[in-house]
């Protein structure tokens, strides 16, 4: 397993509706070495993003209600939230294709290898830190 980089423990931000995708991730990335907060749903991402101070925010673009396109939209257009890096997770990659881009950072397909999202993340946060 690729383990966190950093020295000091990395938080990661995860909103996900499908619970076994949710857990399978939140196992992983807390192996890894990372803190870790997993949600199924929220009603304003920017407040819960600027509870959890995350280094990084895992969203899938599939999700009830409002997608999680929208939701990255929101986080990098907020002076807030805008500096931290968004992986978007989607099984839709032509549907995500033919809908434009919302701000993303960096696109995984589902069904994605954990080893290449560890990869993605520590790539991303060690950037940000520069």
């Amino acid at each position: 397993m690729n383990k966190a980089i950093n020295e000091t423990l990395k938080k990661i931000l995860i909103l996900e509706d499908n619970q076994d995708i949710l857990e399978i991730l939140r196992e992983w990335l807390t192996t890894a070495g990372y803190e870790v907060a997993a949600y199924d749903t929220v009603t304003d991402i920017i407040a819960l993003t600027e509870a959890q101070q995350p280094d990084l925010v895992l969203i899938d673009y599939l999700l009830g209600g409002i997608n999680g396109g929208e939701y990255c939209a929101q986080l990098k257009k907020h002076r807030t939230t805008g500096h931290i890096p968004v992986i978007m997770l989607s099984a839709h990659q032509r549907v995500i294709d033919s809908l434009g881009h919302y701000g993303w950072d960096t696109f995984v397909a589902k069904p994605f290898d954990l080893e290449y999202l560890t990869k993605q993340i520590n790539s991303m946060i060690n950037e940000q830190a520069k």
